[in-house]
This record gives C-alpha cells, sequence and structure tokens, in this order.
C-alpha cells in the first residue's frame, strides 16, 4: 500500500478549523510551517514613500502523512472543507507517494512507522 503525503498551502485563520476537522478522521500526526509565498495574484502591494513594493503572503503549510489512498481521500476532503471560503487565495492541495517512511526511534518503517 502506497504512503501517501498530502501538504496544504492555506491562510492561517484556518489552523483550528483544520486541526478540528484532522482529528474527526483520527489522523495519526500533522506537522505545520509558517510559510511565506504567493500565487497568481503576486503577493499583497505596498505603498511607502511613493514606492510600490510586492510582499508575500503568510500562509500555513500543513503535512499529513496517509497510510495509503483511502486516508488520503479522507485528510483531503477533511482539509478542503475545513480551509474552503470560495475567495481567491483559500490555498492548494499537493499529494506525492512518499518511498519510505521510517520511525528513528524503532526503526518501523511503512505504515507501522506513521500509526
Amino acid at each position: 500500500m502506497p504512503l501517501k503525503k498530502v501538504e496544504a498551502v492555506v491562510r492561517p485563520g484556518a489552523l483550528k478549523k483544520i486541526l478540528l476537522a484532522l482529528d474527526a478522521i483520527d489522523y495519526g500526526g500533522v506537522t505545520v510551517y509558517e510559510v511565506q509565498g504567493h500565487g497568481k495574484q503576486k503577493g499583497v502591494e505596498e505603498h511607502y514613500r511613493d514606492k510600490t513594493t510586492l510582499s508575500l503572503v503568510h500562509k500555513l503549510k500543513v503535512e499529513v502523512v496517509c497510510s495509503g489512498d483511502k486516508e488520503a481521500k479522507l485528510a483531503i476532503k477533511a482539509l478542503t472543507e475545513a480551509t474552503r471560503t470560495g475567495e481567491f487565495g483559500d490555498g492548494k492541495i499537493f499529494v506525492s507517494e512518499l518511498k519510505e517512511v521510517i520511525r528513528i526511534r524503532t526503526g518501523e518503517t511503512g505504515t507501522k512507522a506513521i500509526n
């Protein structure tokens, strides 16, 4: 069974809803990063002393490792429902297949390492 990593780049204000949604599907764990970037909107335009600059938008990157397609679909659904507002900037979800996962403490690999 292929392991999947589901990564979502979302608005910072969505974190509480995300954690509640993931808790409802009994996920194994989550990693959250504070990140900056921009999509098609090219960031936020700022004006200072007659100069215009583009700055990056603050976002969160949320990662969940899943033990297969079924679990990944549940995580994607939970993340989508927790973060969708219908406005520009809701974010993106990326799904990738993992070749291996190793629990450092025990040496367990694969699904045993994430459960």
